[in-house]
């Protein structure tokens, strides 16, 4: 088990990046939340076995249709047990 601290940048709000993302995390057994940021991009954190968090990852740097993917940084976090993947709203 590996956690993740995922931000992408880019047109990454207002286009349906949340919702998917956590349809794409429960497809993928990926557990943790996605939450905008006040500076337009989207934050992550994300546990699963390796394999699929870099699948994740893959997708991260797709993302939905209607976005815009510019960047996606990661880092490796200490892993916190997240028991699903939700949205998180501020």
């Amino acid at each position: 088990m590996k956690h993740y601290n995922i931000t992408i940048t880019g047109k990454v709000q207002g286009v349906g990046f949340r919702e998917t993302t956590k349809i794409i995390a429960n497809q993928m057994s990926v557990n943790g939340f996605v939450r905008n940021e006040k500076d337009g991009s989207v934050y992550i954190e994300a546990e699963a076995d390796e394999i699929f968090l870099e699948e994740f990852v893959n997708w991260c740097n797709e993302g939905p249709d209607r976005s815009r993917v510019e960047n996606v940084s990661f880092t490796e976090g200490e892993v916190k047990n997240y028991r699903n993947f939700e949205i998180l709203k501020k």
